[in-house]
């Protein structure tokens, strides 16, 4: 099972440098550009740069649903990261809410991660349509 999965991601690799290579100069610049918007917005509101990165995987580069998701989250890890020192370092990260809530956020991406492996693209989607309509309704109210 663990030769299966190692041969299925190293297609996956190698299909993923092929179209990386055929990246236009274009598309590169478009993509930095919206890696940068992505940081932005990752930056200044805490969080919700993977609700962009992953429809621009998908779109920009093509790729199937589970992989832009995957993807995303390994993107937008680094970015936190950055993030949450910088808010460490200038005194606006609070201890107890970044233990507590941290502790249910990594609890909650190994699930997430463990669904993600086994919903189909399409219950992804579908699930991923429907929080971000409740989002943008939130937001509104």
């Amino acid at each position: 099972n663990i030769t299966m999965m190692s041969k299925n991601l190293e297609k996956r690799e190698q299909f993923l440098m092929a179209k990386e290579d055929k990246l236009t100069g274009k598309a590169q610049f478009i993509l930095i550009l919206c890696g940068v918007i992505i940081g932005f917005i990752n930056g200044f509101f805490g969080g919700g740069g993977g609700m962009i990165c992953v429809p621009l995987l998908e779109n920009v580069l093509h790729l199937n649903n589970k992989y832009s998701h995957a993807t995303a989250i390994a993107v937008i890890f680094p970015i936190s990261f950055v993030s949450a020192i910088i808010y460490i370092f200038s005194g606006t990260l609070q201890t107890i809410p970044f233990v507590t809530v941290g502790s249910g956020v990594v609890l909650g991406g190994i699930i997430g991660s463990y669904f993600l492996k086994i919903l189909p693209s399409k219950v992804v989607r579908i699930i991923f349509a429907i929080i971000m309509l409740l989002g943008g309704i939130r937001l509104l109210f």
